[in-house]
């Protein structure tokens, strides 16, 4: 350790630096060397990455959730239709009986349920099996509904008849337009669970490589 002194007036020293070169040495060293892993920089592209994958999650989510509402409301006005059938609350005249592939289009809440469950803690399974269900409950029960249907509208198309009625409106008629509001439902539905499944994949493997 070196000590330098300043003489002052009088040969009495006035001040006094303490030079130390390890600790010089150390403090350089600590300076220049190596940073702790994520702190450096290096892992900019993965956060980002990281980031837009949690953005994507959160606006699928949020509109697989609208769609599984809209699916809902679509189920209950089903529901109400064969239950008050079943029943006999109102006369058929008024609510005509359901077709054939409204019963099992009932069995489409099973798909949206998964859905709701799938969502919160990002459950790849619960997702999957929303998928394959909403096929064998919802798509494949509107395409029987659809030939099920069609001599009816094509008989209402050509002679302007109809012999089924709900509230006043031809039931062949309000029950196309539900299918096609379905349709497009479960359609989306799939899309969005499809990239979302996508999305938690990638995100998935990302933290596998990171580790």
């Amino acid at each position: 350790m070196d000590m330098a002194t300043n003489m002052g007036l009088k040969g009495k020293p006035t001040w006094t630096v303490w030079y130390n070169p390890r600790f010089m040495a150390v403090t350089m060293a600590s300076r220049a060397g190596p940073r702790a892993t994520g702190t450096d920089g290096s892992d900019f592209q993965h956060r980002e990455r990281v980031a837009s994958h949690y953005q994507m999650s959160v606006a699928l989510k949020s509109e697989i959730r609208k769609l599984n509402i809209v699916h809902v409301l679509i189920w209950l006005l089903l529901a109400a239709q064969v239950t008050v059938s079943q029943l006999n609350l109102v006369s058929h005249s008024v609510v005509a009986a359901p077709y054939q592939w409204e019963y099992p289009y009932l069995l489409s809440i099973i798909p949206s349920l998964f859905s709701f469950m799938a969502l919160p803690k990002n459950n790849i399974s619960y997702l999957v099996i929303s998928m394959i269900s909403a096929g064998l409950f919802c798509i494949a029960p509107l395409i029987y509904g659809g030939m099920e249907m069609f001599p009816v509208a094509q008989q209402l198309y050509r002679h302007g008849k109809a012999y089924r009625f709900i509230f006043g409106f031809s039931a062949v008629s309000v029950m196309y337009l539900v299918m096609v509001i379905a349709v497009q439902v479960h359609g989306w539905q799939i899309y969005y669970s499809k990239k979302l499944l996508d999305a938690w994949f990638t995100s998935t493997q990302d933290k596998k490589k990171k580790l």
